[in-house]
């Protein structure tokens, strides 16, 4: 088989999804068959993998939800059909399946979309006002009706999915991690973390991910600030780097946690981040916005535990206090739940974690590998003009009512919004050239 993965963010960006979609197409090349990937173009892209990477137009929306946006165009369309995939596999509901929708057009492909992020969360912090919002959610509804066979990462993810109006099938595939199971070194964790300020002794707590207030670090802060005001002592490490960074760091300060807290900034070296991951205490992770929570897993495979929200995505699968610790979604169940643990018991669910929660890519994308020759095997290309294909007259014009929709958030929220290279500015210059 050969496989068209689709996704708007890939690296340079480090996001779950990102890390997603490179994961399976590292592993589908290097052990099952062909893959081509599509998705836009970003500053400073480097692209030498052992895959063909197709990049496309995009538009800098990294302010409003982390990732640039994809806005293809009919010749990204044609590049990826003359790759002639047998499988079309979407991971993000936006740009990447109207792109994927058009490609089945031309192709007869079935489309698959994995459902990674709660897209709602992420419309509504972006844009403001109602109508627009509900208009984008059920677009949005409409697009993933339209796949094939649609996946969700984790069951609560699924249902988010139903809640925003979703009636269809699916089912959950879920996602692995690229570490393998082990810690760090001594030697790698000093002169990954040596030069901080994190004296021995003392708890370390880490959070692995974007600088987003969704991701429950209000609740991190106020539960840390209990703590500290009630005469214990510890560092917090903050891994990633998001829109509320700022934000962030002016609430830390409010909280008087700046000589306690350490912001590293993005890390890209996936060995520096093991070191982290083994240099720490306990993960604090009281996200209820995730759908799989990705850092979970790979925090387990170096043997460190996580506090989560009991009844969040990210807890599925976690028992309380045997592999891992749940709490309610605020700082002072935070605050009880760290005054109640010492590090041996710390080190002792870690262990556990490592154990129960454990998935590699290796396994996650074979099963994948599994399921795509299960569509193939039952597929009828004819049964997918009954889903609605895509015309490419209907891309363009999809692309378009994009474009206008961003220049109404733009105007609405006064952010500067600057495609690296528009649809439109590439006829313009193709204009000039002739």
């Amino acid at each position: 088989m050969k496989v068209c993965l689709l996704n708007d963010s890939f690296p340079p960006t480090i996001d779950g999804v990102a890390n997603a979609t490179l994961n399976y197409a590292r592993v589908i090349r290097r052990e099952l068959g062909e893959c081509v990937v599509a998705t836009p173009e970003y500053p400073g892209a480097e692209d030498d993998y052992d895959f063909p990477v197709v990049r496309y137009s995009s538009l800098n929306t990294t302010k409003l939800v982390g990732y640039r946006a994809g806005v293809p165009e009919p010749s990204t369309l044609y590049k990826l059909a003359a790759e002639k995939p047998d499988i079309i596999h979407s991971h993000c509901p936006v740009s990447s399946t109207i792109l994927a929708h058009s490609l089945r057009e031309i192709t007869g492909a079935p489309v698959v979309l994995t459902y990674h992020t709660k897209f709602d969360v992420d419309i509504r912090n972006a844009i403001k006002g109602e109508l627009m919002q509900e208009t984008l959610i059920r677009a949005l509804v409409s697009t993933i009706s339209s796949c094939d066979e649609v996946w969700t990462v984790s069951r609560g993810a699924g249902e988010n999915l139903e809640s925003l109006g979703y009636t269809g099938p699916w089912r959950v595939m879920e996602n692995g991690v690229d570490f393998t199971r082990g810690r760090a070194s001594e030697e790698q964790v000093r002169a990954v973390t040596g030069a901080y300020d994190l004296p021995e002794g003392l708890p370390i707590f880490l959070f692995v991910g974007r600088l987003m207030w969704y991701k429950g670090i209000r609740i991190i802060l106020d539960g840390l600030a209990r703590r500290m005001n009630g005469g214990t002592d510890f560092r917090m490490v903050f891994v990633g780097s998001g829109g509320d960074e700022e934000e962030i760091r002016r609430y830390v300060a409010s909280c008087n946690l700046e000589k306690k807290t350490v912001f590293t900034g993005p890390i890209r070296d996936r060995e520096a981040l093991r070191a982290w991951y083994t240099r720490a205490d306990l993960m604090l992770f009281p996200s209820t916005f995730d759908t799989n929570g990705l850092v979970v897993r790979e925090a387990a495979a170096c043997g460190l535990a996580s506090v989560l929200v009991a009844g969040s995505c990210a807890a599925e699968g976690v028992a309380d206090g045997d592999t891992g610790l749940l709490i309610s979604e605020d700082g002072e169940s935070l605050a009880a739940a760290l005054d109640a643990i010492n590090t041996e018991k710390c080190r002792e669910i870690g262990r556990r974690a490592q154990e129960e929660l454990y998935l590699s890519w290796d396994e996650s994308v074979h099963r994948a590998w599994e399921r795509y020759g299960e569509i193939l095997s039952d597929w009828n290309p004819a049964s997918a003009k009954k889903r609605g294909f895509m015309p490419v007259a209907d891309m363009v014009g999809s692309v378009l009512e994009f474009h206008e929709m961003m220049e109404r958030v733009k105007q609405k929220a006064g952010e500067a919004f600057s495609p690296r290279h528009s649809a439109t500015s590439r006829a313009e210059k193709r204009g000039k050239e002739k």
